[in-house]
């Protein structure tokens, strides 16, 4: 799957430090910039899939994501936190790499299959060891997209 189609350089950030809380913020104000959408209704959305449970999946990853009336395309952020964020994982690791999708509604079939592709990406740890090694927005786009 080509992540590119869903994910621009103006959608990545590299940061330091930050909570579940600041990141879900940090994530639904960057999908919100390029779009008509607000930014606050995307943030509820995301915490009330937060709170069915953790979308974290393991390996340094979570998956925060949910589905925006009138969205016609998936739309991708991802935040790089280099010091790890309490996620509630499975695997108890803090999550480094926190890709946020937002989903159109209908199309249930084409949503889930970009979720589980997302998904089994991250769960090589191969490819989340390439991309905590990238060393800016451009960089990590570069490696998201590349074959490994």
């Amino acid at each position: 799957m080509n992540f590119s189609d869903y994910l621009n350089i103006e959608r990545i950030r590299l940061i330091d430090a930050a909570s579940k809380k600041k990141s879900l913020v940090m994530l639904s104000e960057m999908v919100c910039r390029s779009t008509p959408f607000d930014s606050h209704t995307v943030l509820a959305d995301l915490f009330e899939r937060e709170r069915w449970s953790s979308t974290a999946i393991g390996h340094g990853v979570a998956i925060p994501h949910c589905r925006i009336n009138d969205l016609s395309n998936p739309i991708i952020a991802l935040l790089r936190v280099m010091q790890g964020v309490d996620y509630d994982a499975p695997d108890k690791l803090p999550v480094k790499l926190i890709f946020a999708l937002l989903l159109p509604t209908g199309d249930n079939e084409q949503n889930l299959d970009l979720l589980a592709s997302l998904a089994s990406y991250c769960n090589q740890p191969t490819r989340v060891k390439e991309l905590l090694s990238a060393k800016n927005e451009a960089d990590l786009l570069h490696k998201l997209t590349a074959p490994l």
